[in-house]
């Protein structure tokens, strides 16, 4: 891990996982807290904590799981006298998966269409932990599928998870706020899953595109996303102060 972090790359690597993790824990945590909120007051903090805590092991659970089953390169089947392996399958599934999550929720971003969830189960603590539970599996699938798909190394995977629960559970009320008071965020880092969705897909079908190429492509739209905040902030600002005729 030492010789890793000694690299530019994998610092890169890891800040840009790390941001896209806490930006994909946004809707999980937001739901755990809907959810908890079924509860009485006095148990709805244990039931959040039980919550991101079950997120976290989910996804490590998740993502060891799925970084073995990528090495596996024996070839299943051909197709057109190509062959096919566990990897192969993997890589195209998560890469249409995230393709058709990404532009799910960009459909849902734009035309107002929001996940309600369910009262028909009664607001006992186990109910809802078993509802956490399960959301935790289907949130979890993007998270780790994203991780497997822009780093080669577990290591730098496993410590972007952590890093990001840790931070959404310091700074959840923040971070919830900075997302839901600049959308476009969130619709930035949704196109990042396109193209990480689509790339996976190409890996998928044994075409390699260098990842420097994704990372750059990345920080270049976060860079002038983050310019276009700070240009409205004083846009904004100016406006206030402008006197009114």
């Amino acid at each position: 891990m030492l010789e890793l972090l000694s690299q530019p790359e994998a610092w890169i690597s890891l800040l840009t996982l790390t941001f896209l993790e806490i930006v994909l824990g946004i809707d999980n945590i937001v739901f755990i807290s809907i959810l908890a909120g079924k509860l009485p007051e006095e148990v709805q903090a244990k039931a959040r904590k039980i919550g991101l805590a079950l997120a976290l092991i989910t996804r490590l659970i998740l993502l060891c799981g799925l970084a073995w089953m990528v090495k596996l390169t024996t070839p299943l089947f051909h197709v057109m006298q190509h062959p096919v392996s566990g990897r192969d399958l993997i890589l195209l599934l998560g890469g249409l998966f995230l393709l058709g999550k990404a532009t799910h929720e960009i459909h849902g971003k734009l035309e107002g269409v929001d996940g309600e969830t369910s009262d028909r189960i009664a607001p006992t603590f186990t109910s809802i932990i078993i509802q956490i539970m399960l959301l935790d599996i289907v949130f979890s699938l993007d998270s780790v599928i994203t991780a497997v798909g822009m780093v080669d190394e577990i290591a730098i995977m496993v410590t972007a998870v952590i890093i990001a629960m840790g931070v959404m559970l310091v700074f959840v009320d923040s971070v919830s706020r900075f997302i839901e008071e600049h959308p476009t965020f969130k619709i930035l880092a949704l196109s990042f899953l396109m193209l990480i969705g689509f790339v996976l897909v190409l890996e998928g079908v044994h075409k390699e595109i260098p990842k420097g190429y994704i990372y750059f492509a990345m920080a270049f739209s976060f860079t002038v996303e983050m310019v276009n905040l700070n240009i409205r902030k004083k846009t904004k600002k100016l406006a206030l102060r402008k006197p009114i005729r």
